[in-house]
């Protein structure tokens, strides 16, 4: 298999979301509908444009796609058909070789994610009630060393 990774751009971004409903969906089934439609358009509206987001590709194949801001890594996600298979693992490597992030926000209902990064060196540090929207969300916090 070849993998690349590379910066994302507009085009990309319908990709991407179909990459992050796909993802979503198979690791988000506390997220209401309606809060599933608001982040689906609002992600490439005001999130990606504030972001560098980076694409891993298999075989020129987008698979997955991660950002960090600062030191925190604020989004990773791994197409449905392609995790479990070291991408998300691949991706986060790059990001925080490349940019040195330490810090992560993980959804409290989505205890694979917080596996994984646990399994990445993370470890929790907080919790807050709401996500960084003001929705009912609740967020653990995690720190790498």
């Amino acid at each position: 298999m070849s993998y690349t990774t590379r910066i994302a751009t507009v085009e990309d971004y319908p990709k991407l979301i179909e990459i992050w409903e796909s993802a979503v969906k198979a690791t988000h089934d506390f997220l209401s509908e309606s809060d599933f439609e608001y982040f689906k358009k609002a992600i490439p509206e005001q999130y990606f444009p504030q972001l560098e987001v980076y694409i891993i590709s298999e075989n020129n194949h987008p698979k997955g796609f991660g950002a960090v801001s600062d030191d925190t890594l604020e989004m990773l996600f791994i197409h449905n058909d392609a995790r479990g298979k070291g991408l998300g693992k691949k991706l986060f490597q790059y990001l925080h070789d490349k940019t040195g992030c330490t810090k992560v926000d993980v959804n409290e209902q989505n205890p694979q994610a917080i596996g994984f990064y646990e399994k990445m060196g993370f470890r929790k540090t907080g919790r807050s009630e709401k996500d960084g929207t003001g929705k009912d969300y609740p967020l653990i916090h995690m720190n790498i060393n």
